[in-house]
């Protein structure tokens, strides 16, 4: 069988970002609390939220 090598994508070419963003703790501690309700990690759910906020967001 021959060794196959492990490829993987250098850091930042998977599509994400790593950013750091000020957040209250109360919205924090409920974002914590959702995600463990949902068994979803922090950034998982934060992301989830992110994306739907994005998409459904009306500016008047």
């Amino acid at each position: 069988m021959k060794n196959e090598p492990l490829k993987i994508k250098r850091r930042g070419e998977d599509g994400n970002k790593v950013i750091t963003v000020r957040i209250k703790e109360e919205t924090l501690a409920e974002i914590d609390k959702v995600a463990a309700q949902a068994n979803y990690s922090r950034n998982e759910l934060i992301n989830l939220l992110l994306s739907h906020g994005i998409k459904n967001i009306e500016i008047e």
